[in-house]
C-alpha cells in the first residue's frame, strides 16, 4: 500500500472513530445525575445508553409510567437537550410526589449544579424514606422494562398502556390519560 492511502485510511478511519466514541464520552462520561445513591445513578446512565437506540421506546416509556405529556418529554430530549436518564428521574420524581413533570423539570433546571440528590431532598424525598425506597423502586422497575427484564414492554410492548399493577401495600396514583398515547392511561401528573 502506498504511503498517501494509507495516510488517507488512517484518517478516515480516526475520524470516524472520534465521533462514535463521543457520543459514547457523552453517554458514559458526562452523565453524572448526583442523586446520593450510586445504583440509581447506574441505573439512569443505562437508562441513557438505551433511549439513545430506542428513543421512540424510552418516550412512551416515560409517558405510560409517570404519566408525562408526550409533548413535554419530546421537548425536554430534544429541544432542550437533556440526558434520558434526567427526564426520567424528573418524571419519576413528580410521579412519586404527585407533581406535574413540568413543575420538576423547572426546579431541576433552575438548580441543575446542585444535583438530583439535593433537588429530591428540597422537593420532600428524603434520603432514607419510604418516599425514596419507593422512587428507587420505580427507577428500578423502569431499567427492567428498558431492558427486557419484566413489564409489559420486555415481550414486545403492550402500547396500549396498561402497566402491572403496584407492589403489594404500595398505592399508585391516579391520572389522566395521556391524548398522545392510543388511549392509554397514565399513572402520574
Amino acid at each position: 500500500m502506498n504511503r498517501k492511502l494509507f495516510a488517507a485510511t488512517l484518517a478516515f478511519g480516526l475520524a470516524a472513530s472520534t465521533g462514535a466514541q463521543a457520543l459514547v464520552d457523552d453517554i458514559a462520561v458526562g452523565f453524572s445525575p448526583r442523586t446520593g445513591d450510586a445504583w440509581v445513578d447506574t441505573r439512569l446512565g443505562d437508562i441513557n445508553v438505551y433511549a439513545r437506540g430506542n428513543t421512540d421506546g424510552f418516550i412512551d416509556d416515560v409517558v405510560v409510567s409517570f404519566g408525562a405529556p408526550r409533548v413535554l418529554v419530546r421537548d425536554l430530549y430534544y429541544d432542550r437537550g437533556w440526558a434520558p436518564g434526567d427526564i426520567y428521574y424528573a418524571c419519576a420524581i413528580a410521579h412519586q410526589l404527585g407533581r406535574p413533570c413540568l413543575e420538576v423539570a423547572d426546579y431541576y433546571q433552575h438548580n441543575r449544579g446542585q444535583g438530583w440528590g439535593v433537588v429530591a431532598q428540597r422537593l420532600g424525598i428524603k434520603p432514607g424514606s419510604d418516599a425514596f425506597h419507593a422512587l428507587k423502586g420505580k427507577v428500578g422497575k423502569g431499567h427492567d422494562r428498558m431492558h427486557g427484564r419484566g413489564g409489559p414492554k420486555a415481550s414486545g410492548g403492550s402500547r396500549d398502556g396498561r402497566e402491572q399493577g403496584p407492589p403489594p401495600g404500595r398505592g399508585q396514583g391516579g391520572g389522566k390519560p395521556d391524548k398522545g398515547n392510543k388511549g392509554g392511561k397514565g399513572n402520574g401528573r
